[in-house]
């Protein structure tokens, strides 16, 4: 018996050793990567390009990358680019119309194009059809108020040279050659325009995602821990952030140590902001927003509409809810959606927990989400009106945009969660922002992503702001700048001011993307010089999808 004692002491002395052993032995990387998303991944290239000794690990708690709001069937797919969507350009109350976010928009996804033409032309990235294709796009509306901003709108924009090749139209002969699904079975007497350009995109950011990450797992520098969850976040005496995680399958734990801790994790990211202790996080809360589409796969159907038709929000909803109908190409097919229609969960993640908004709650962020929920009154209206739709309602919805829809070639289905965030205010107590937002440590060893559209759309400019928070020194030197400019011709510039500029940048992105051109755009212009501007462009945190 005395040495069965002795044996099971050993044993268990042999184990407590062994586990200070695997706590002391926390792996050691310059960057770590929380989700494994759109966001992450987007930040993940531009680092593997800019430092590529660095070393970097990418945490994702799902079985694979790109599994919840960038996969696409979780999101609308749109390019954003102001092109069709209205709540870009509002109205003042003297009737005019403002394109600053519009341009705003716009030139931020000039960024996306030059990132993405680059990870082409360097194989990062394999044949562009898929993960890119052209499809018009378009505003169209009803109704005499309608019609009137829309043809302002038009007028508006037509003094940038990013919006030039929009057409505007009222009449029905010409709208019905842009889309005859939606024209035909239309009353004849109802009075209807349409903004359409030939140059919108379709995107499907979760290919982009997945192929990225199968770029990066090439690296020596970068590992991959699929279905591993983020447990603890502290920060280490050096500065450096201690990061642990389990497996869930298998139940192991691991930690790592990251000069740079970068959560990218979708509706997760506060409540993982939270969990780092950081001062910055204490301002925020957030409220889950969900979307539903009705989805035909209907290859009769699908062949007969060509373009992202967006149009105006219901009174109170939020921008990213603009009802759209949507050519999108996913798992190789042409299909359309029509929505979304929002849903009400409180999980901050489409696999997320119902205890996620509870969870989020803190002595900090509840008054401004009280006082959002007060101020708000015409979006919580809006939210029930959605909660109570019935599939009649949702496919009357769809026959405003689709006269001659039926019933048995369309379903519903479940989109992303997005997660709106509620910003500390002095003065109101706290805010709703509609758009996405960097929050990050003062020292730049941390930082994170929340909110919703444009998102991913912009992937590439909002990572470029990630950097220029964090790494301020390198951005400004001349190594960092020469490959910025390499990589996106434009940077440091706003080609709103150069007409020739975007002439060219169209040319070469269309050329290497294969996407349609601007007409009388030659994509066979020789690629432009760098910018000279030791600047970097500022890009927007604030601004519209659910359209998840």
């Amino acid at each position: 018996m005395k040495f069965a004692r002795n044996v099971a002491t050993l044993g268990l002395a042999v184990s407590l050793a062994a586990g200070q052993a695997q706590g002391a032995e926390s792996k050691k990387v310059d960057v770590l990567l929380v989700g494994g998303g759109i966001m992450s991944a987007t930040l993940a290239i531009w680092l593997n390009e800019l430092e590529p000794g660095w070393s970097m690990e990418m945490v994702e708690r799902l079985d694979g990358v790109a599994e919840e709001s960038s996969n696409g069937w979780n999101n609308a797919g749109t390019g954003h680019s102001a092109l069709a969507e209205l709540n870009y350009t509002p109205e003042d109350k003297d009737g005019k119309i403002n394109i600053t976010k519009a341009v705003e928009i716009n030139e931020a996804f000039q960024v996306t194009r030059q990132f993405l033409a680059w990870q082409v032309k360097n194989g990062v990235l394999k044949n562009p059809r898929s993960f890119i294709n052209s499809t018009p796009h378009m505003s169209f509306v009803w109704g005499d108020d309608n019609i009137s901003f829309l043809k302002r709108r038009y007028e508006a924009l037509q003094a940038s040279p990013l919006f030039r090749p929009m057409q505007y139209s009222e009449d029905p002969a010409q709208i019905r050659k842009w889309v005859p699904l939606m024209m035909e079975g239309r009353d004849p007497n109802q009075k209807i325009a349409a903004t359409w350009t030939p140059i919108g995109t379709d995107v499907n950011f979760g290919e982009i995602t997945r192929q990225f990450v199968a770029h990066l797992q090439q690296q020596e520098n970068f590992s991959l821990k699929l279905s591993s969850e983020v447990e603890d976040i502290r920060r280490n005496d050096d500065g450096s952030w201690h990061v642990e995680y389990k497996n869930l399958k298998s139940g192991e734990k691991s930690t790592a140590d990251a000069k740079f801790l970068f959560i990218g994790a979708g509706g997760a990211a506060l409540p993982l902001l939270q969990k780092s202790g950081i001062p910055e996080a204490q301002d925020y809360a957030g409220f889950p927003v969900g979307g539903s589409f009705l989805v035909t796969d209907n290859p009769t159907i699908a062949q007969q509409h060509m373009a992202k038709a967006y149009g105006i929000a219901a009174t109170g909803a939020p921008p990213m809810s603009v009802p759209h109908l949507d050519t999108r190409v996913l798992d190789g097919k042409r299909v359309i959606l029509f929505g979304p229609f929002a849903t009400f969960s409180t999980k901050f993640l489409k696999e997320g927990s119902y205890l996620d908004l509870f969870s989020s709650m803190t002595t900090h962020n509840l008054w401004p989400m009280t006082k959002v929920g007060i101020d708000q009154f015409d979006l919580v209206q809006y939210l029930a009106g959605q909660l109570m739709q019935s599939d009649d309602d949702r496919f009357e919805a769809l026959q405003t945009y689709f006269p001659q829809a039926k019933k048995e070639d369309w379903r519903l289905w479940q989109a992303g969660q997005r997660v709106q965030i509620i910003k500390r205010d002095k003065e109101k107590g706290g805010v709703l922002k509609l758009g996405t937002e960097v929050v990050s440590a003062a020292d730049g060893s941390i930082a994170g992503l929340l909110g919703a559209s444009p998102g991913a759309s912009t992937a590439a400019p909002i990572m470029l702001e990630v950097l220029q928070k964090v790494f301020k020194d390198k951005v400004a030197s001349p190594a960092w700048q020469q490959k910025l400019h390499q990589i996106v011709p434009s940077y440091g510039t706003h080609l709103n001011d150069d007409p020739a500029r975007v002439q060219q940048e169209w040319a070469y992105t269309s050329e290497i993307l294969q996407l349609a051109p601007p007409p009388g755009i030659d994509t066979q212009a020789p690629q432009q010089s760098p910018a000279t501007d030791p600047i970097g462009q500022k890009h927007s945190d604030s601004d519209p999808d659910l359209a998840p």
